[in-house]
């Protein structure tokens, strides 16, 4: 069956026909009719379900019209770059209807948001700080929100937004309709639903950390950081990849990928991460999604922000430490029924990460050989000590009695250091 069996308006039909939806998904299916029937929502999908849309569109049918100067519905989603994507989609649905919506995010200066708020707003989509830096001015008037969204949970709470959240709870009128959606199930997001949802009704979609079956996933057993950037280049070289995201752990990872390969790509390649400005962002994610770039090498915080639903690959240069984020990146390939391809290189430090992602998400990874003209340099010296050094600390995680490689050095030590005793 259509969106027709959810009774919803032919101004929203209208705009779900022009977005080239055809059959409500499976989250959409299980999470509109309770929406619309008032109930306090926790639902449990993964990226690329057409889980924003299962909320936006009940929410924009109840909001029906521009009422007012004050916000009636409120999502929260973790990052600037998820914040827009949601928006952008909510002004499609909302199309045919005169709803006023906005979103908030930091990054640039609040001022142009501020005067956009002033003038009447219906639906708010922002992230916890700015919203909660716009209300403490008293510009936002929050008594007469209904409808509270909190998207990507989990990724909340590994970003500290918890502190705003509590806020959140202390402000909003007490009756309300609760969603919260979360990729994962982290008891830390159980902890966080009892605390604000009322009876809900919980909706799962996927099992836990369940990757998309339309992922391939491939791992490749790399010795060090330079002979990962000779797989990539190799790979990049030998593979056709029509569009790729790099995905590195830290902003110098994430440079020195790009200054890599941009002699191989040329023009056709950006890099995101917090330092870049946000206009800089901005346009490096819509030239990607436009096609006009090829690869876009980007940190975690564009991993649940970009929804393109032709990523033929995504590259893990770095294992993730935060294992739910290896489902979040993967899952920016593979999308809207598409095949995906999900490559990880992992270093001897990141065998354990692996290991713990692989019974996250019930699943063995499939090792793969490294092309035999591919170049392996020696590890560097610091390199090789770092490497040790993580390995005996993670050994001693599992074995508080283990005694790694550095053991008998650091004993040694505070004999070195002891002062004479004074005649």
């Amino acid at each position: 069956m259509g969106f027709e069996q959810f009774k919803i308006n032919k101004q929203l039909l209208e705009a779900i026909s022009d977005l080239g939806y055809e059959h409500p998904t499976e989250v959409q299916e299980k999470v509109i009719p309770q929406v619309f029937a008032g109930h306090d929502l926790f639902g449990v999908a993964q990226t690329g379900t057409g889980k924003t849309a299962a909320y936006l569109i009940p929410i924009i049918r109840q909001l029906n019209y521009a009422q007012g100067n004050d916000p009636r519905a409120l999502v929260m989603a973790p990052t600037r770059e998820l914040v827009m994507q949601i928006e952008e989609q909510a002004q499609l649905l909302a199309k045919y209807t005169d709803l006023r919506i906005v979103a908030l995010y930091g990054g640039i200066g609040p001022k142009t948001q501020i005067e956009t708020v002033k003038k009447g707003i219906d639906l708010v989509i922002a992230t916890p700080g700015r919203f909660m830096e716009i209300y403490l001015k008293e510009i936002i008037v929050a008594k007469y929100i209904k409808y509270w969204v909190l998207d990507e949970a989990d990724k909340m709470m590994d970003m500290g937004f918890m502190p705003q959240i509590r806020k959140m709870l202390e402000i909003l009128p007490r009756k309300r309709q609760n969603l919260l959606f979360s990729a994962t199930l982290p008891e830390k997001v159980v902890k966080l639903s009892e605390d604000f949802l009322l009876y809900p009704m919980k909706i799962s979609v996927t099992p836990q950390a369940m990757t998309a079956t339309t992922i391939e996933q491939v791992l490749y057993e790399v010795p060090n950081f330079q002979s990962k950037l000779n797989l990539l280049l190799h790979l990049l070289k030998d593979i056709k990849m029509d569009r790729l995201i790099v995905f590195a752990r830290t902003r110098t990872a994430a440079n020195q990928i790009f200054d890599v390969l941009s002699p191989y790509v040329g023009e056709s390649i950006r890099v995101i991460h917090a330092n870049k400005g946000q206009n800089t962002r901005i346009n490096s994610i819509d030239d990607f999604k436009e096609g006009s770039i090829r690869v876009l090498v980007a940190t975690d915080v564009a991993a649940r922000g970009i929804d393109i639903t032709m990523v033929s690959h995504v590259v893990n240069f770095d294992v993730p430490l935060i294992y739910e984020d290896y489902v979040h990146r993967i899952g920016r390939t593979g999308r809207a029924g598409n095949l995906g391809v999900a490559i990880t290189f992992m270093n001897p430090a990141e065998e354990y990460h692996v290991r713990k992602i692989e019974k996250l998400i019930a699943q063995r990874i499939k090792r793969a050989l490294i092309p035999s003209d591919v170049e392996f340099v020696k590890t560097p010296h610091e390199e090789r000590q770092a490497i040790a050094r993580e390995v005996d600390d993670q050994k001693r995680k599992e074995n508080p009695d283990f005694k790694g490689a550095f053991h008998e050095k650091k004993e040694r030590m505070p004999e070195k250091t002891k002062k004479r005793p004074r005649r």
